[in-house]
C-alpha cells in the first residue's frame, strides 16, 4: 500500500512511459491519451487504499489498452466498419514482461512532440501534456494563456502528429537538439518568467529538471544532454536567493549564497565535468561550465569573469546568436570595464528587447552616466512584462534619481 502522494508520483512518472506504450502498439495519439487518463483515475483510485501492483505500469498499460480498444470498437461501429475493430487488438495480452527490460518510450514520445512539422509552440505544449503530464488549464496558467487558447494550441500539434509513425526516427541524433532546446525553452520561462506577477513559475522548471533527466537515464554518454541538465541544476540552484521576503527580484551578485542548493551545484559541476572530460565541448556544456563557475565561486567579488569570457567566447563561436553576445558584452564589460562592454552593445539587434537595455543601463551606471542610465532602466522597465523586473528596473532608475 502507498501514500497518496507516492502513488501521485508514480503515476506521474509512468504515464509518459505508458502513453508511449499505447501509442506504439495503437497510433491514435488522441484516443491513446483519453485512454491513459482514465487507467491514471482508475490507479488513483485504487491504489491508496488497495495497493499498488507488482507491476504497476502493466497494470495501467493493460487498464488503459482496454479502455482505448472499447473506445475504437465503439467509434469503428458507429462507422458501420466492424471488420477493422479485430486488427485493432493486441494478438496476446500486453504487459511490460513483453518488451525488453530497459526499454522507455520517453524519449519517443519526447520525439513526436517535438516533430519539425510542429510549431516551437506547438512543441512545448505537447510535450508538457502528454510528457510532463500537465493538464491543459496547468499549462494555460504557465504560460498566461485562456484554457481555450491552449486547448487549441494542443489540439492543432495533435492533428499534425497524427498518423506519424511512432518509433525513435530515422537519424534520431538530428532530431535530438529540438528536443533539448524544448525542454531548455520550458526551463528558461519556469525560472525567468517572462510575464505575470511572479518572477518564476518552479513547476515548469521542476519539470523540465524531471524530464531532462528521463532523457539523461536514456542517453547517459551523451554529452549535451548531459550539460543541458547540469546547466538547469546549476541555474535552479540559485532559485531561492533570487527573490526576497516580497517577491522582489535580487540581482545575482546580491544574491545570499548560503541560500543556494549546495547538493545541486555538486551535481551539475560533476556532470559537466564528466561531459567536457569526454571531447569536444557543445554549447549546453559551455553554457554549463559558464554556470559553475559562478557557482563555485565564494562571493560575487571572488568571480572568475577572465574565465567566464573565455567559455563565451567558445560559445559565441558555436552559437552567434543575440542572447549569446550580450551576454559576452557582459562579461566583457567585467573584464576590461563598462566602456567596453557598452561598444559591443552598440552592434546588437533590438530584437533582445527589454534585456539589452536593462544591460546598458547596468554598464551606463557603472561607467558613472547616471542620466542615461536611468533613461535606459525606465526604458528597459516599459519593455518587460514581468511585474517583478518592472519593479526592480524601476526602482534602480528611481536610485539614480535621488
Amino acid at each position: 500500500m502507498g501514500t497518496t502522494t507516492e502513488v501521485e508520483d508514480l503515476l506521474r512518472l509512468s504515464a509518459p512511459q505508458v502513453l508511449g506504450a499505447l501509442v506504439r502498439r495503437y497510433g491514435h495519439f488522441d484516443a491513446a491519451e483519453d485512454a491513459v487518463q482514465e487507467a491514471l483515475l482508475a490507479a488513483a483510485g485504487q491504489w491508496p487504499s488497495a495497493g499498488v501492483p507488482d507491476n504497476p505500469r502493466g497494470w495501467l498499460i493493460r487498464v488503459a489498452a482496454r479502455r482505448l480498444t472499447d473506445a475504437l470498437r465503439a467509434e469503428e461501429a458507429r462507422r458501420a466498419r466492424e471488420e477493422r475493430v479485430a486488427a485493432l487488438e493486441p494478438r496476446v495480452p500486453y504487459t511490460l514482461d513483453d518488451r525488453a527490460p530497459r526499454e522507455d518510450d520517453t524519449l519517443t514520445l519526447l520525439f513526436l512532440c517535438c516533430h519539425p512539422d510542429l510549431t516551437k509552440a506547438g512543441q512545448i505544449a505537447l510535450t508538457l501534456r502528454a510528457v510532463g503530464g500537465l493538464t491543459t488549464a496547468e499549462i494555460a496558467r504557465a504560460y498566461l494563456v485562456p484554457e481555450a487558447t491552449m486547448a487549441q494550441r494542443i489540439s492543432r500539434a495533435k492533428q499534425k502528429v497524427r498518423g506519424v509513425r511512432f518509433g525513435r526516427p530515422d537519424h534520431w541524433e538530428q532530431r535530438l537538439p529540438a528536443v533539448l532546446h524544448t525542454l531548455y525553452l520550458i526551463f528558461n520561462e519556469g525560472y525567468t518568467a517572462t510575464s505575470g506577477a511572479g518572477l518564476q513559475r518552479r513547476d515548469l522548471a521542476r519539470e523540465a529538471i524531471r524530464l531532462t533527466r528521463a532523457v539523461h537515464r536514456l542517453l547517459p554518454d551523451d554529452g549535451e544532454v548531459a550539460g543541458l541538465l547540469a546547466l538547469m541544476l546549476l541555474t535552479d540552484a540559485r532559485r531561492d536567493a533570487r527573490t526576497g521576503p516580497h517577491g522582489e527580484l535580487v540581482p545575482l551578485d546580491e544574491q545570499d549564497r548560503a541560500r543556494w542548493d549546495k547538493a545541486a551545484v555538486e551535481e551539475g559541476v560533476a556532470l559537466v565535468t564528466r561531459a567536457l572530460s569526454r571531447g569536444p565541448a557543445g554549447p549546453y556544456q559551455l553554457r554549463a561550465a559558464i554556470a559553475a563557475v559562478h557557482d563555485e565561486a565564494p562571493s560575487a567579488a571572488e568571480t572568475d569573469w577572465q574565465e567566464i569570457l573565455g567559455l563565451y567566447e567558445v560559445l559565441v563561436r558555436l552559437v552567434p546568436g543575440p542572447v549569446e553576445r550580450l551576454n559576452r558584452a557582459v562579461a566583457l564589460a567585467m573584464v576590461d570595464g563598462p566602456a567596453a562592454g557598452l561598444a559591443e552593445l552598440a552592434v546588437l539587434e533590438p530584437e533582445l528587447g527589454h534585456r539589452l537595455d536593462a544591460v546598458r543601463a547596468h554598464l551606463l551606471e557603472r561607467a558613472g552616466a547616471y542620466d542615461d542610465a536611468r533613461t535606459a532602466y525606465e526604458t528597459a522597465a516599459a519593455k518587460t512584462l514581468s511585474l517583478p523586473e518592472q519593479r526592480y528596473l524601476r526602482e534602480r532608475a528611481a536610485r539614480l534619481r535621488a
